[in-house]
C-alpha cells in the first residue's frame, strides 16, 4: 500500500483530503464539475480499472465549498470477478491519504413501494448479501481491529445533517435499509420479496463492502442512493442497466446540489 500512497502523494503534492466520495453509476458528473487534479486508475499502483458503462474510472482530487475531497469516479465491483480486497482497496487508501469522513453513492432499486425512481435515500443501515466479507483474511492492525463494532456504521449525525442540508435546498430525502447482492443478474421477484421481508428499502450490489471496510478503518460513512428503477416483481417493466444510467442522469442535478451543501456542512 505504501507505494500507492507515495504515488499519489508525489502526484498531488500532499494534497491531504479530508473528504472521501465513492460516485456510483451516472453520478460522476459531479467530479467533472470540481476537479483540479485526476489520476486514471491504470496509472496508480495496485489499482484496477473499471469495466462498468457509466464509471471513468478516476481519482479526481478538488477543493469544495473549503473542504479537500478526493473522489473515485466509478468504483469496482465484486461481480466483475474482483476479489472484495481488491474492491475496498481504495477505502483504505484513502485512510492512508487523510480521510475521515467516506461519503458512499449508488444508483439502487426500490424495494419499499413508497419510493419512486429519482429519488434520493439515506442510508441508515445495510445487510450484507454478498455471500462474504471484505475483512476475511490476516488483519492489518494499522487499519483497524479484528472484530469491528458494526452498530452504528452510517454515523447518525452525518444523517442529521444531510437532512438539514436537504431541508434548505427544499430536496425531498428517503430514508431505509440497503441490502448488497453479489450481481451481476439483476434481483428476481421472489428475492426482491425476500428482501422486503427482511427489512430492507432498497437493493444494489456496492457500497456494503465499501462501508464495511471504511467503519473498520474508524472513517466516518454517510450513504446516499439514488432510486434509479423499481426492483423486480414491482410495476410491469423489466430492468436494464441503461434505465439505470437515465434516471440518475434525471435526477443527478438535486442530487449534487445535495453533494455539494453536505461536503460544506461537515
Amino acid at each position: 500500500m505504501k507505494n500507492t500512497v507515495d504515488y499519489i502523494n508525489e502526484k498531488t503534492k500532499n494534497f491531504a483530503p479530508e473528504i472521501g466520495i465513492i460516485l456510483g453509476s451516472g453520478l460522476g458528473e459531479f467530479a467533472d464539475e470540481h476537479c483540479d487534479i485526476a489520476i486514471s486508475y491504470s496509472e496508480i499502483p495496485n489499482f484496477i480499472k473499471s469495466t462498468v458503462k457509466g464509471h471513468k474510472g478516476r481519482l479526481v482530487f478538488a477543493v469544495i465549498n473549503g473542504k479537500r475531497v478526493v473522489m473515485m469516479q466509478g468504483r469496482n465491483h465484486f461481480y466483475e470477478g474482483h476479489t472484495m480486497q481488491e474492491i475496498t482497496y481504495p477505502v483504505k487508501v484513502m485512510k492512508k491519504l487523510g480521510v475521515n469522513t467516506l461519503i458512499l453513492t449508488n444508483a439502487a432499486g426500490a424495494v419499499n413501494e413508497n419510493f419512486a425512481p429519482s429519488d434520493l435515500m439515506l442510508i441508515t443501515d445495510h445487510i450484507n448479501n454478498m455471500g462474504t466479507n471484505p475483512l476475511l483474511g490476516a488483519n492489518d492492525e494499522t487499519l483497524g481491529e479484528r472484530f469491528p463494532d458494526m452498530s452504528e456504521v452510517y454515523k447518525k449525525k452525518l444523517i442529521a445533517l444531510a437532512e438539514k442540508c436537504a431541508e434548505k435546498l427544499g430536496i425531498k430525502l428517503q430514508k431505509g435499509v440497503y441490502l448488497a447482492n453479489s450481481g451481476p443478474s439483476y434481483e428476481t421477484p421472489a428475492e426482491i420479496r425476500m428482501a422486503r421481508v427482511l427489512g430492507a428499502d432498497a437493493v444494489g450490489m456496492s457500497t456494503v463492502p465499501e462501508a464495511i471496510v471504511a467503519n473498520y478503518c474508524k472513517m466516518e460513512v454517510l450513504g446516499i442512493s439514488c432510486i434509479s428503477n423499481a426492483a423486480s416483481g414491482i410495476g410491469d417493466s423489466s430492468l436494464s442497466h441503461e434505465e439505470v444510467i437515465d434516471v440518475t442522469n434525471q435526477s443527478k442535478s438535486k442530487f449534487k446540489e445535495l453533494l455539494s451543501s453536505i461536503i460544506a456542512a461537515i
